[in-house]
Order: structure tokens, then C-alpha cells, then sequence
């Protein structure tokens, strides 16, 4: 039994719902953040974060920052790219569009390439076409978006990277992805991956966790102009990591200590396992609530089948029904799902976050009780399947 207060069960996409064990974690009792049990936490906390990204790369470089998802855009966009330079950013929703004006606000000339509708992403030809047309020094792809549940494919598009514009850094917004979605950081030759501590990770929020290949950090080492940022600097963070990844105390600005030992924690307990079974695992339970979907007679934003993730399911309501009249009816369940986000499309859908306790614990009930959920209150509102 779970040691947690009665809640309503957490399945929007980030945050989740956490282990017991990671949230005791988090109240360690104070203690130096330069001191010899931090600094050996910190440490190994971040070699776990390399075998997380299945990267063995003596020259790639984890980072974790106090700080959201959203640091790690600003952490690309300051220091892969000065004020002038070309950025290609692919967008199937919300958080792409959010990076695209994320790399804006610090000088970079971006080109937006999206899929043919909602739900959709950019195929590989136009792709191609696209980094053919002009010199790009980065192009990003957001692996889950979340507003959308549309998951990008990763291996063959960074081959097509790769052939079409060699040196264009391959950057990857796994914040939705990292720890259900498999990223092969070393074998895709990915150049960056950023990531938060609240999602599939299953740490509370509060952290911003990333990668970067050694091409990457040569092209921060190679800029004319100086980054445009103090805190997501890389050039002042770098010492920093690698020191405490070498057991030794160093600072620049202060962590978290509470946060950074419930992240290793999670990262133990994600570890402990070989991270096939859990990318499988989450497949599994995505497949079985896409199946619950269908059999209700609902439809996903994201229509393709290999353009589903596995993290979290975006479901379009009947049209009779909106996000306001079935959300209260899951909350009297015990169910939180989320409401939409997405702009062209907000007041016609739900996002049902699985990824996870919720997912990987075989003790919790969670994603039955939410499709039961979700099935009864359709049902209070008058909604029967054609």
C-alpha cells in the first residue's frame, strides 16, 4: 500500500503520479550542496543520466539544472546559435511552435516546417528539401508533443539529417519522451536532448535534465559572440558537472539537493531493469488504451498509428460533449485527466497522460481505473457509440 495521502489519481502528460520510494527522497534533511554526500549523490546521479540516453560517448555531456523543461530551450538556443543563424525547427503542436519562439527571442533566423494538419507530422521528403535549401546550424524536433500526443520518429530522420546537411545539429525536445519512448542518444547520432524531471523520469518538477555530443559542445567552444545568457550558459555550467561527476565539490549556482537525490532515486529504480522492458512496457499500455479509445468510438488527435506516442493519448470528444463536461465527471471518479491545449483545436479534446508508476507499477490500478472512468462518465452525458 502506498504510504501517500488518498489523491486523486494524476494522469495528465507531466507531472505524474511518484513512487513512494522517490518522493521519501525528497526529504532528506539539509546538507552542503558542495559537501562529500551531495557531491557523491550528484555524481553518480549524473552517470545514471548518461546509461538513461544510452550514451557511452566520453565526449557527450549530461546537465541538470534547477530549473523546467523549458531551460533546456533556452540552454539550446543561447549557445548552439548565434544572433543571425539559421534554425530549422519541426512542429506537430504547441511545444514546437513554443521552441520555435524560444531560438526568436535570441536572434536566430527560424524556419517553421509542420505537417499537413493537426495531428500530423513532417514527412522526411520535405525535410530533406527543406536543409537542402539553405545552410541550417541546428534543426529540432520535438519527439512527443504534448498538446497533440504526436510522437516524431527519430532514427530514420536523423539519417536523412545526416545525408541531406551533415553539419546541421541534430536537437531532440524529449522532455514528453525520455524514460518511455526509446532515444538512443550514441547509435541515432542525436547532438542534443533535453528533458524535465516530471514526466516519464517520474521525479517531481524542477529540473532540467539534458544531453549533448561533443559536436555539440565544439560548436558552443567555436562561437564568434559571446552566448546571450548568464544561468544557461553552458561554458559556466560545464565545469561544474564534470567536476561533480568526478566526485569532486564544485559551484556556480546552487542545485537542489532534495530534488537532485529523489532523481537518483527514480533514475536507481529505471536502471534496475533493462530499458527495453520499459519501453515495451509503456508500449503495451499505450496499445491497450488506444484499443479502449476505439472501442468507445472515439478518435485520436494523432491519426496515424506510428504517429501515436506512448507516453500519453490526445482524444477527440464527441461533439456534443467538451473538455468542461467530462473532466468534472472524471474528477468525481478520483481521474485527472487534462484538458487541451492546442490552439485550433482546444475545446475539442482530452489528453490522457500514461507513463510511469502509473504504467510500470503492476500493483497500481490507475490506467484501468481511468478508461472506466472515462467510459462512465461519456455515459452520464448522454453519449452512446454510433
Amino acid at each position: 500500500m502506498s504510504s501517500q495521502p488518498e489523491h486523486p489519481t494524476l494522469l495528465i502528460p507531466g507531472p505524474i503520479e511518484f513512487d513512494d520510494a522517490v518522493l521519501q527522497s525528497m526529504s532528506h534533511y539539509s546538507e552542503s550542496h558542495v559537501g562529500p554526500g551531495f557531491v557523491n549523490t550528484f555524481g553518480e546521479t549524473l552517470s545514471m543520466t548518461r546509461k538513461l540516453f544510452q550514451t557511452t560517448a566520453s565526449d557527450a555531456q549530461p546537465f541538470i539544472l534547477s530549473g523546467s523543461g523549458t531551460l533546456g530551450w533556452d540552454i539550446v538556443a543561447a549557445n548552439l546559435v548565434e544572433p543571425g543563424e539559421n534554425v530549422l525547427v519541426l512542429s506537430t503542436g504547441y511545444f514546437g511552435d513554443g521552441f520555435a519562439d524560444c531560438f526568436k527571442a535570441y536572434g536566430a533566423n527560424v524556419d517553421v516546417l509542420k505537417g499537413s494538419a493537426v495531428g500530423t507530422r513532417p514527412q522526411i521528403p520535405e525535410i530533406e528539401k527543406a536543409l537542402k535549401s539553405k545552410k541550417y546550424k541546428v534543426i529540432t524536433v520535438t519527439h512527443v508533443d504534448t498538446s497533440t500526443g504526436v510522437l516524431s520518429e527519430l532514427k530514420e530522420f536523423t539519417k536523412a539529417v545526416n545525408g541531406a546537411s551533415p553539419d546541421t545539429l541534430v536537437i531532440v525536445d524529449g522532455v514528453c519522451s525520455v524514460a518511455c519512448e526509446e532515444i538512443a542518444f550514441d547509435e541515432w547520432k542525436l547532438d542534443g536532448v533535453v528533458t524535465a524531471s516530471q514526466k516519464a523520469i517520474g521525479c517531481p518538477a524542477g529540473l532540467s535534465i539534458s544531453m549533448f555530443s561533443g559536436r555539440a559542445i565544439a560548436a558552443v567552444n567555436a562561437r564568434k559572440t559571446p552566448a546571450t545568457a548568464y544561468f544557461a550558459n553552458i561554458k559556466n555550467w560545464m565545469p561544474i558537472m564534470q567536476n561533480y561527476e568526478a566526485k569532486k565539490p564544485s559551484y556556480f549556482a546552487t542545485p537542489s539537493p532534495q530534488l537532485i537525490h529523489a532523481l537518483h532515486t527514480a533514475l536507481t529504480q529505471i536502471l534496475a531493469k533493462p530499458l527495453s522492458e520499459r519501453f515495451s512496457r509503456h508500449k503495451e499500455v499505450s496499445d491497450q488504451i488506444k484499443k479502449a479509445v476505439a472501442d468507445l468510438g472515439l478518435k485520436q488527435v494523432a491519426s496515424s498509428p506510428e504517429d501515436q506516442a506512448h507516453a500519453m493519448t490526445a482524444i477527440y470528444l464527441p461533439e456534443s460533449i467538451s473538455p468542461p463536461d467530462i473532466l468534472p465527471k472524471l474528477a468525481k471518479s478520483g481521474v485527472v485527466f487534462a484538458g487541451g491545449i492546442h490552439k485550433e483545436i482546444a475545446s475539442k479534446y482530452v489528453r490522457f497522460g500514461h507513463m510511469g508508476v502509473s504504467v510500470t507499477d503492476p500493483k497500481r490500478t490507475d490506467i484501468q481505473k481511468a478508461i472506466n472512468a472515462l467510459k462512465d462518465g461519456l455515459s452520464e452525458l448522454g453519449y452512446q457509440k454510433a
